[in-house]
C-alpha cells in the first residue's frame, strides 16, 4: 500500500495536510492554509517537487537533532518533517517523501 495524504481543519477553519507512509508514520506537515483549496495546492505541490533532490533543505537544530525542509520553485516551504536524531535518519525520511510524496490519495478523516 503506498502512502496517502491527510488533510484536515482545526476548529478555526484552518487547513493542514500531513504525508503518510504506507506505515502510517507522518514523514511530512504542512503549515496552515486559510482555505482547502490552499491546503489542495500545498500537496499539489508536494507531489510536484518531492521527487526533486535540489528541494530538500537539510538543517540540524540547534539541541542537534536533525530535520529537513521540502521547498517549492519559489523557495517557500510547502513542508517540514518531524525531528531525528542522526542524518542517516534524516536522509531516510527524504528517501520516504520522494517515494510517497506522488501519491494521489488523499484521505480527510472524520
Amino acid at each position: 500500500m503506498p502512502g496517502w495524504y491527510e488533510l484536515t481543519s482545526n476548529d478555526k477553519g484552518q487547513y493542514s495536510f500531513v504525508l503518510k507512509a504506507a506505515n502510517g508514520e507522518t514523514v511530512l506537515r504542512s503549515e496552515q492554509y486559510e482555505s482547502k483549496a490552499s491546503a489542495e495546492n500545498g500537496i499539489a505541490s508536494v507531489q510536484k517537487n518531492s521527487p526533486a533532490d535540489e528541494r530538500y533543505d537539510r538543517k540540524v537544530a540547534s539541541d542537534g537533532r536533525c530535520y529537513f525542509n521540502l521547498k517549492a520553485g519559489n523557495h517557500q516551504v510547502i513542508g517540514t518533517s518531524q525531528m531525528y536524531k542522526t542524518e542517516d535518519s534524516r536522509d531516510n525520511g527524504i528517501a520516504s517523501v520522494k517515494t510517497n510524496g506522488s501519491t494521489t490519495t488523499v484521505k480527510t478523516p472524520a
